[in-house]
């Protein structure tokens, strides 16, 4: 029964539905999310070790790849886990507050996930572009103050996010047919008017991503004009090879983001809801399991620094046998 507050029409806790129509299947999707998760959990925390600890990793490339890894983090753990304990255990209940504090956390994070790849493209334009110049711009206090902003604007523009929804009256029902709390989907279950928090979502999705992707277009144009300039086919294939892996990251990141956006606003009656809450989960889970895989793999001294460590401990194990 949904338990409101007799002042506001405020509901006590939402049901998460998990997955509509998919609920039969639950445990067997629970198996992908669970091993991604745990590849996501390893490979980012594997990621900081080395960043914190290898000294050939303390630089400005580095430090921006430490920020994704930590945003990755927060942005699966936010999600994940209540979504593998309505699959294994159907514990589908949350409370209200604990839902406007599992949305702030998933907005947060994904907007810093959008900020810091914006970030990482302007390093690599800098790179590119002002070789000589690379370390004299992007220098510690820098990259500390241009992190601080992006992490200040998202969370500037997300805390109304969550006030705007607190605001509404619930009278539709408390169950969410989702496996977290997705603004728009609480917003739906208020009887109340939700054109400001259409219009404002809205907004927000164009000042940091609309914001964010204009920026990382500017600079792969910049980056690219610089680099078919170059006369040796080496150099060109070396600046290009330095890319891979954010633009990678870039795909990962954006391609579900993209199909959660224009799904909901052109596909809504075309697109199954299950299709539209499993991508909204990848959307998640996706960027989180696949960075530390790319960057490990594309990036040499990443690459070098993990072989060193194995086989470092393979030497410690050989000497005590």
């Amino acid at each position: 029964m949904l338990m409101l507050n007799q002042t506001d029409l405020t509901p006590a806790s939402f049901i998460l539905n998990g997955i509509p129509g998919l609920e039969d299947v639950h445990m067997w999707i629970s198996f992908p999310f669970c091993s991604m998760y745990a590849v996501a959990v390893v490979g980012n925390c594997g990621l900081l070790y080395l960043i914190r600890y290898e000294d050939s990793l303390h630089r400005t490339m580095y430090y921006f790849l430490a920020m994704l890894s930590l945003t990755d983090l927060v942005m699966c753990t936010t999600t994940i886990p209540k979504a593998l304990c309505i699959f294994w255990f159907h514990l589908k209940e949350i409370s209200f507050n604990e839902c406007l504090v599992q949305m702030f956390f998933i907005y947060t994070s994904t907007g810093m996930e959008s900020g810091v790849l914006m970030l990482m493209a302007l390093d690599r334009y800098v790179a590119i572009c002002y070789p000589l110049r690379y370390s004299t711009i992007l220098t510690n206090p820098v990259i500390a103050k241009v992190g601080l902003a992006t992490f200040l604007r998202v969370v500037l523009l997300v805390i109304p996010l969550t006030f705007i929804i607190k605001r509404l009256p619930y009278c539709r029902g408390n169950i969410l047919h989702h496996t977290y709390c997705d603004h728009m989907s609480v917003a739906k279950l208020s009887c109340g008017n939700i054109k400001v928090n259409v219009i404002y979502g809205l907004m927000v999705a164009l000042l940091i991503g609309g914001f964010d992707i204009l920026c990382i277009t500017i600079s792969y144009t910049m980056i690219l004009r610089a680099v078919v300039s170059l006369s040796s086919a080496d150099a060109r294939q070396k600046a290009f090879s330095t890319c891979t892996a954010h633009i990678c990251a870039i795909i990962f990141s954006y391609s579900p983001a993209f199909f959660c956006f224009f799904s909901h606003r052109f596909g809504g009656h075309t697109i199954p809801p299950s299709c539209h809450i499993i991508v909204a989960n990848i959307y998640l889970l996706l960027p989180p399991t696949m960075n530390p895989i790319v960057y490990g793999v594309k990036t040499k001294q990443i690459r070098d620094c993990v072989i060193r460590i194995f086989s470092s401990s393979k030497d410690i194990k050989s000497h005590s046998i």
